[in-house]
């Protein structure tokens, strides 16, 4: 059998719903992996329930054996992992830097599924990115990994067809991570055959994007209406965007649920006031005004 018939023994590294996105698109194209590498268990929710990664449960239901290591570098994980055969590891949305003795491993190499068109927008959220910035040139890139973040030389590349923008981050994502999946099949199936060779990246056009942090959230109602859509387009879920408002002599945050972009106006639908439920900008906008002592901080 040549090795372009065969099917690819790899292990997964991947955590969150995005990673299951890829897991279900390489699963539908006939391949699974052996082995899914994912982050450990964490408390979630408010009651802060030890709750397990989407990767995890999507194995579990699947029947691959899973491993949540701490530390990549534990002696016990690594000989598992060389012990493996495996002829790649396959990495999305993992969350953790790989070193080198990791990266030696598989026989092919460890490739990794970014949802850019690299170099363009190497970092943590080239999704969340793309939308804030009004980006609509995006694609997914399948590089083959190094030491350093994004930098790896580039296997495959598509760009993306967008039905509508802007939209919500998370719909962008499986828009990318669904068509980075199948770029993945052909990718490892392209490499094992020889029949793909990868190509060093343009490093001199790279940009980057930040690690996306809870306050980055906040919000000036004031501010330009279009880019504010974008914004909450670009954090709806999390971290979600909010506004600060003085009430009853103190200042609360208002997280923004639902919101709209309508003649030229950013328009707000729903908010949670903090300590409250979920209601109406209307019923919210009622609510302050009746009290002699709110005052808006917007």
């Amino acid at each position: 059998m040549k090795n372009s018939d065969k099917n690819p023994r790899f292990a997964f590294f991947g955590t969150p719903d995005r990673a299951v996105i890829a897991l279900e698109t390489l699963n539908k194209s006939g391949i699974k992996p052996a082995l899914v590498v994912t982050q450990p268990d964490r408390p979630q929710g408010r009651k802060l329930a030890l709750t397990p990664p989407p990767a995890k449960v999507w194995a579990l239901k699947e029947n691959v054996p899973v491993l949540q290591p701490e530390n990549l570098n534990d002696g016990a994980f690594l000989d598992t992992l060389r012990k493996g055969g495996f002829d790649f590891f396959v990495v999305v949305a993992y969350g953790k830097i790989f070193s080198q003795n990791i990266l030696d491993i598989p026989k092919y190499g460890c490739i990794n599924l970014h949802a850019s068109l690299l170099p363009h927008l190497r970092g943590s959220s080239p999704v969340e990115t793309a939308v804030l910035t009004d980006d609509r040139n995006t694609g997914a890139t399948v590089i083959l990994m190094d030491n350093q973040m994004d930098h790896g030389p580039i296997i495959l590349q598509e760009p993306a067809t967008i039905p509508k923008w802007p939209l919500p981050a998370d719909d962008l994502a499986k828009i990318l991570v669904e068509k980075g999946g199948e770029l993945l099949v052909r990718a490892m199936r392209g490499i094992m055959s020889g029949e793909i060779k990868p190509a060093e990246q343009n490093h001199s056009e790279a940009t980057f994007t930040k690690k996306i942090s809870k306050e980055d959230g906040a919000i000036d109602l004031a501010a330009d209406p279009y880019k504010n859509f974008l914004k909450y387009n670009a954090y709806k879920g999390w971290p979600g965007i909010h506004f600060f408002v003085e009430h009853s002599g103190k200042k609360i945050r208002v997280n923004i649920t639902e919101a709209a972009f309508e003649n030229g106006a950013f328009v707000v639908k729903k908010v949670i006031p903090e300590g409250k439920k979920e209601t109406t900008w209307q019923a919210f906008n009622q609510n302050l005004t009746s009290s002699s002592s709110s005052k808006a901080d917007l």
